[in-house]
């Protein structure tokens, strides 16, 4: 039996990188899982790969897709019992360079994003539901250049300590991972010239060595929405190779 039978999950942002790996993680479980992401052609081959699976295009910035997709979990009929929110974007800009537009890119996705998919869905959610946040161990660090990604991901951390502080008496978990830097589509598009230069200069602040495989935030997301997590909530984990720790 899988540690997700029956239940259904939400991924959003999985198409790619960590989104795909979880979403793939929580089927090989047992779980049916919704998958969003905002082209659809991605889309469509994650729910091939994945099987147990719905694709609904969604963009979380836009709360008109946010309603929409939390239609299409409705008309399911069975409630959601795992919500990890995935979804979201960084790009380089110093201080002095910042616009305006890349403030507003940054968080409309990053924390609106979060925000207003958790509250779509909160009233899908069944008794003893999870909800998994991704933050980032940037939030924690003041890499230059990249500021505003980094407060997006600091607010996220709030977030879920006031969420699990608010829907605990519904039985409801949220928890937040933390992953360190990651081999992803997401992180090499910031360099996309030479992406494997820019995993082996960050795997050098790693204590482990190396950076992380998206398979493994997908084990502690897992890990977060299972029953064998039963006793967390407000909680934050490191997967960062020691990173933040060490």
């Amino acid at each position: 039996m899988g540690q997700l039978d029956g239940k259904i999950a939400l991924v959003t942002g999985g198409t790619s990188g960590i989104g795909l790996a979880t979403a793939h993680r929580f089927a090989a479980e047992g779980a049916h899982v919704f998958i969003t992401g905002r082209d659809q052609q991605r889309l469509d081959n994650a729910v091939k790969e994945v099987g147990n699976a719905t694709g609904v295009r969604s963009d979380v910035s836009d709360l008109a897709d946010l309603d929409r997709l939390a239609l299409a979990i409705r008309e399911h009929g069975t409630g959601l019992d795992a919500v990890f929110v995935n979804a979201g974007i960084g790009e380089f800009a110093t201080l002095d360079s910042v616009g305006w537009q890349d403030y507003q890119k940054t968080f409309n996705t990053n924390v609106g994003g979060v925000i207003f998919t958790v509250q779509k869905v909160l009233p899908l959610l069944n008794p003893g539901a999870a909800i998994v946040l991704t933050g980032s161990s940037s939030a924690g660090n003041g890499q230059p250049s990249f500021g505003l990604y980094a407060a997006s991901k600091a607010a996220i951390r709030s977030l879920g300590r006031t969420w699990a502080g608010e829907l605990v008496g519904r039985g409801i978990r949220v928890n937040t991972i933390v992953p360190g830097p990651t081999e992803t589509p997401g992180l090499g598009g910031l360099v996309p010239d030479n992406p494997q230069a820019l995993f082996q200069q960050l795997a050098t602040g790693i204590p482990m060595g190396r950076i992380g495989r998206p398979e493994e935030i997908a084990n502690a997301a897992l890990f977060l929405v299972s029953d064998q997590s039963s006793f967390m909530t407000g909680s934050e984990i490191f997967v960062d190779g020691g990173a933040e720790q060490i």
